[in-house]
């Protein structure tokens, strides 16, 4: 009897007991504290489509992700979207350098900052599509173009070369991307027309944090041409910089930012400060190499089809954190002779990158215009890889 009385004793404990806890798991006849409910990233890591509800809680929650596992979970979803072996190889011309009347804080090119840079004019044409044929002849599949100034009203003849110089490059067989300031819609329509690929206006970072970086331009203004962009039909390329003197909090507002637009940003150049003498900015410290990476891998898994690229800043990247960064999800690099008015790393060195490392230059027009064009390739990417991801989820 007495027994018979400790058996239902227990029985009822174990019962009571779980009913108090329903949210607990059992595996292989064990109870473990592991809630039911998925983590975001657990959600982020299984998803077939993009979201772009994402809440700054859950970006944060993914980004403060133990730093191996949130690279391995950001891996597996750019194998599940992306061919992880094709690198974008892009390269960034200034064709018109210097006498910005901007105050962006980082900017050799602003004429508020005396840091020895020369103005210039717009490049002629001729010059800067025998630029992109070398370019192509390196291997790159984008040439972009870049002008120092804050907007195009007043333009056209500058509008009317630049279109010239998309004509030109498109003949070439190369994807296109130019960024002149503010556009309105008239503009981007003009420049798509022209048969540009795509339009980069970077948000920078948070917009908290945003005043304390630019004063000239607000942080909706920005938004705006992204707007226009899109409208146009063109694809947006928009990313940030880390090392301004922001928190991680501040990267996980930009990656709240840009994976909350209606269309992710076709491609999400990651830039890291490069500490220009005479402007504002000049003498801060290093980003750390964490922050790259936690902000590359957290892109990767909230925006899984955005090209990622490394930007400026990349010359101070070890090999092997270059490749640390295409296994957590960046696809794509700048590369050449400069970029802009920085350092860039050259086309030999990258070549011989790829070679050791197993990747290769991706092909112009292989992802497309737009968050959809590139389904058919990934989907093929997905089918391919999904038995490797079973396995490892």
């Amino acid at each position: 009897m007495f027994a018979k009385r400790a058996v239902l004793s227990l029985r009822s404990l174990a019962s009571s007991s779980l009913q108090a806890k329903p949210n607990i798991a059992a595996f292989y006849g064990t109870v473990s504290d592991v809630p039911l409910t998925p983590s975001p990233l657990e959600k982020a890591r299984t998803a077939t489509v993009p979201r772009h509800d994402w809440t700054k809680d859950e970006i944060r929650d993914i980004y403060n992700t133990p730093l191996m596992k949130l690279s391995y979970a950001a891996g597996i979803v750019h194998q599940k979207f992306h061919d992880p072996a094709s690198i974008q190889m892009c390269t960034l011309m200034s064709i018109k350098t210097g006498g910005c009347s901007e105050d962006c804080s980082y900017c050799a090119q602003s004429s508020r900052y005396n840091t020895g840079l020369k103005a210039t004019k717009l490049s002629p044409v001729d010059s800067v599509l025998a630029a992109a044929r070398i370019a192509k002849e390196n291997g790159s599949t984008r040439f972009c173009m870049g002008a120092a100034w804050r907007d195009m009203r007043g333009r056209k003849t500058n509008l009317r070369n630049i279109k010239e110089m998309v004509k030109g490059v498109k003949a070439l067989g190369m994807e296109s991307c130019v960024t002149l300031g503010m556009i309105d819609l008239a503009q981007a329509k003009e420049l798509k027309d022209a048969g540009l690929t795509a339009y980069n206006h970077n948000v920078d970072t948070s917009r908290e944090f945003y005043p304390s970086v630019i004063t000239t331009r607000t942080y909706d203004e920005r938004l705006q041409t992204i707007q226009n962009a899109n409208d146009a039909g063109l694809s947006v390329c928009s990313g940030g910089i880390l090392g301004l003197g922001e928190k991680a909090i501040d990267h996980v507002g930009l990656l709240h930012t840009v994976s909350t637009m209606p269309s992710h940003p076709e491609s999400f150049p990651v830039n890291t400060l490069v500490p220009i003498k005479g402007t504002p900015l000049g003498d801060n410290a290093p980003s750390p190499f964490d922050a790259t990476l936690r902000t590359i891998a957290t892109a990767r898994i909230i925006m899984p089809r955005t090209i990622i690229r490394l930007a400026a800043g990349r010359t101070t990247l070890s090999e092997e954190q270059q490749v640390l960064c295409f296994m957590s999800g960046a696809n794509a690099v700048f590369t050449g002779e400069k970029m802009l008015t920085t350092a860039c790393n050259g086309w030999d060195e990258d070549k011989a990158m790829f070679q050791k490392w197993g990747l290769r230059p991706m092909e112009s027009f292989r992802t497309g215009a737009g968050e959809g064009a590139s389904a058919p390739m990934q989907e093929g990417m997905q089918a391919k890889q999904q038995p490797l991801a079973e396995e490892l989820i």
